[in-house]
């Protein structure tokens, strides 16, 4: 009984050891700090009411700024569940709100997922973002600017220590500073046209990759949880009877060829406000990629 009891005591000792180190280890991951320099942040934002309509058409018909940030982007609690507590920032000018935030603190933080002090911006899809040409991200800088103050105090951010030690495992993804390339170069300007060439371009800053793969095949989404709906194969495999009629209607209306309902957490109530040329440059792309096997990426 003795040698049981040293045996118990020990075990709890070692959980004791491995739970105080793996919360070290998610603590030292969330808190990393990224450096981003001051050449990278460098934009001119310039504001008139042509940059500010094609910025606000970017945040609410590309990008879906409102899906996270609220209408008006006055921010609000967007996900609270044990792990952690994610707050989305109110964008504004109003109480509670991101103050005197200057034009290279919103490059930092929308091209490279980092906060003004460095940390990497939790459940920011900045990895999308950072496709976007110098001339739509400051048109999306531009929109910002633009909204209205709303007062709104928020919350912090939260991860809690399950969260930590999930983060510590490798079962929570870090921030998407930690993949983006700080230094890579990015195009001045993107030409809108019916193309394949600026559907990707959607399709990167859309957030359609982000969820279904670089090569579209869908599975499951990197860093949700393990029972959230998988992404959709959208290559031929997946989609290969669509017509571009089928396509342009699961957009504007969420409903596929069958009738049945796409899922909420694709966001085809953000797409619907896309243009008709901007939704068939889409097709042409996704109609471009190879077959291939569902959750390959």
């Amino acid at each position: 009984m003795r040698l049981i009891g040293r045996i118990v005591a020990v075990t709890v000792v070692v959980i004791i050891a491995v739970g105080a180190i793996g919360l070290l280890v998610g603590e030292a991951r969330l808190n990393g700090k990224y450096d981003v320099s001051s050449n990278a942040l460098t934009l001119a934002v310039p504001i008139s009411s042509g940059n500010v309509e094609r910025g606000r058409h970017f945040a609410t018909a590309i990008n879906g700024c409102e899906d996270c940030h609220g209408v008006g982007l006055k921010g609000g609690v967007f996900l609270d569940v044990p792990p952690f507590r994610i707050v989305a920032t109110n964008l504004t000018r109003g109480k509670g709100g991101i103050g005197a935030f200057s034009d290279a603190d919103f490059v930092r933080a929308i091209r490279h997922g980092v906060a003004p002090d460095g940390r990497g911006l939790l459940v920011m899809p900045a990895a999308d973002f950072a496709h976007l040409s110098d001339q739509d991200l400051a048109d999306l800088i531009a929109y910002v600017k633009s909204v209205p103050a709303a007062d709104n105090v928020l919350p912090s951010n939260q991860v809690r220590p399950l969260g930590l030690l999930l983060l510590a495992a490798g079962q929570l993804p870090l921030p998407d500073a930690a993949t983006i390339d700080h230094v890579a170069p990015h195009p001045s300007k993107v030409m809108p046209a019916v193309t394949g060439e600026y559907g990707h371009y959607l399709a990167l800053v859309g957030g359609c990759i982000g969820c279904h793969g670089a090569g579209l095949s869908g599975g499951k989404i990197p860093g949700l949880p393990a029972n959230a709906p998988p992404a959709q194969n959208i290559t031929p495999t997946g989609i290969g009877a669509w017509t571009q009629a089928d396509f342009t209607h699961a957009l504007r209306v969420g409903k596929r060829p069958d009738g049945t309902t796409i899922n909420q957490l694709m966001p085809w109530r953000v797409y619907t406000r896309m243009s008709d040329a901007e939704i068939n440059a889409l097709w042409l792309y996704v109609h471009s990629v190879l077959p291939r096997q569902t959750g390959t990426r």
